[in-house]
């Protein structure tokens, strides 16, 4: 499989928190909800094409207790189409070492080496195991090189503090740009792919 990680982020990096008030509040995080104004078709709509490629999903603690405290509960509401058919149906694999028991169903934990599950996850035959929110877990795959594709949600806000994917100290890399579109609120949909180490050069003037 491959490992795809979606992640909602601000114009300044910040992912903590995108969907409630209440959903993280580390270290005084003030502006939970901020992704949600932004939220309208063209944002369903990819998310929808996303998650029907999805043949498994690895989660961190807080998503999976985020995750696990709705979706299971949209359905025969309004709410309950693709994303939950998927998230609800599907394995779900939650890296926690806080974490005694999983009870949503097709869900398990993640037990030893994390990046050594993955890398077996990974040789699974099947589409993508997907990533979403999960941000410490997020920069972890990222330092240890296990995304195959990056797809970024950026919504025109700046918060000024807050958890980043991109932190101080996370491995460096360079991106290709595979497709970018914008929805009609300004949110800018980006997939990348990694590719391989950043490059550098100067713009100092040749006085040889």
């Amino acid at each position: 499989m491959r490992l795809t990680l979606h992640t909602f982020l601000s114009l300044d990096g910040v992912l903590q928190a995108p969907g409630g008030p209440d959903e993280d509040t580390d270290s005084g995080f003030e502006h939970g909800g901020w992704s949600v104004p932004f939220i309208e078709e063209d944002f369903g709509n990819a998310m929808d094409a996303w998650f029907q490629q999805a043949e498994a999903f690895l989660l961190g603690r807080r998503t999976y207790e985020i995750f696990a405290s709705y979706w299971p509960y949209v359905k025969g509401t309004e709410e309950d189409g693709p994303v939950a058919e998927k998230l609800n149906s599907l394995p779900k694999y939650v890296a926690s070492t806080t974490l005694a028991s999983v009870d949503w169903e097709n869900s398990q934990l993640v037990s030893g080496d994390v990046a050594d599950a993955v890398r077996k996850l990974k040789e699974q035959p099947g589409g993508e195991l997907q990533v979403h929110g999960s941000g410490a877990l997020a920069t972890y795959l990222i330092d240890h090189g296990l995304v195959d594709e990056f797809r970024l949600l950026t919504f025109p806000v700046y918060l000024g503090t807050g958890k980043r994917l991109f932190a101080d100290g996370v491995r460096p890399g360079a991106l290709r740009l595979l497709s970018s579109s914008t929805t009609s609120t300004g949110a800018v949909i980006s997939t990348y792919e990694p590719a391989g180490a950043p490059q550098y050069g100067t713009f100092a003037l040749d006085t040889d």
